[in-house]
């Protein structure tokens, strides 16, 4: 996932094409864009940016893909016809890249281990400096979360996907006719759930404009009973984790507005009910 926060990287624009730079220091962030943009343009051809050229072993890696055109679904009004598109871009992307050749591609960052480890952390660090109804969201959310058996892994009968891993409807572009996807520096091997509640739980997904229709997005998917029941505690772990970075913005830096983080403890409550 991402929040803003961890994307570091300057976009140039020059007539067709997008020229994207990574300053040192970024880790994989070039060779996981470069793998997703390359994975896609060979099984799914119009889905993502087609990749022109990259430097990966430059002190400050460059990617190179096409320049898309179309306008970001977030903030916007977001009908029937837009849902579908964007749900048709996802089952896309999901069911693209061959299990077997998804299975060699390495665990997205911000994976479930990883983010129920930065949970603990805040659990010490970042709650007891909250109060209201953050602390509250806070306490009931580390509370499921200590029985909710996340902490074994992922579940039997959850095939595993090629993912974006970052739920931003910012990178989800809306042309007049079809959904396309941008900006992959924390793709990797993932599974639906997980990824389907990165975009229903995404801050992105409902802080400004008309939020997304949560209910009308998931009816257009067909998951399997495990991945269903996988769905529930993604999107209560994801909505846990964004409680604590949205309690943690610096008030005169945020770009969300006054009351946000409160807003979530909202929605997380809601989720755990």
């Amino acid at each position: 996932m991402s929040s803003g926060i961890w994307s570091t990287h300057a976009i140039e624009l020059t007539g067709d094409k997008v020229i994207k730079r990574f300053p040192r220091g970024s880790g994989d962030r070039a060779e996981r864009e470069w793998r997703a943009l390359t994975l896609l343009a060979r099984h799914a051809p119009g889905l993502a940016p087609q990749p022109l050229e990259a430097d990966l072993a430059a002190s400050e890696p460059v990617v190179v893909m096409s320049r898309l055109d179309g306008k970001p679904l977030r903030g916007g009004v977001m009908g029937s016809e837009q849902i579908k598109a964007l749900a048709e871009a996802v089952t896309a992307m999901h069911a693209a890249v061959p299990s077997d050749v998804v299975r060699e591609v390495p665990l997205r960052p911000g994976h479930q281990a990883e983010l129920i480890g930065h949970l603990h952390t805040w659990a010490t660090t970042a709650r007891p400096q909250a109060g209201g109804p953050v602390r509250q969201g806070m306490d009931a959310g580390l509370d499921w979360l200590a029985t909710s058996g996340l902490d074994a892994g992922e579940p039997p009968g959850v095939p595993p996907v090629f993912g974006p891993g970052d739920g931003n409807l910012a990178n989800y572009l809306w042309d007049g006719r079809r959904v396309q996807v941008v900006d992959f520096e924390e793709s990797g091997r993932s599974d639906r759930a997980f990824e389907l509640a990165e975009i229903t739980e995404h801050v992105g997904s409902w802080v400004n404009g008309t939020p997304l229709d949560v209910p009308a997005f998931l009816d257009c998917f067909d998951l399997a009973p495990a991945e269903a029941s996988r769905l529930r505690g993604c999107r209560r772990l994801l909505a846990l984790v964004w409680l604590f970075l949205l309690a943690g913005d610096d008030p005169e830096d945020s770009r969300n507005p006054p009351g946000t983080a409160e807003r979530q403890a909202d929605r997380l409550l809601h989720l755990l009910a």
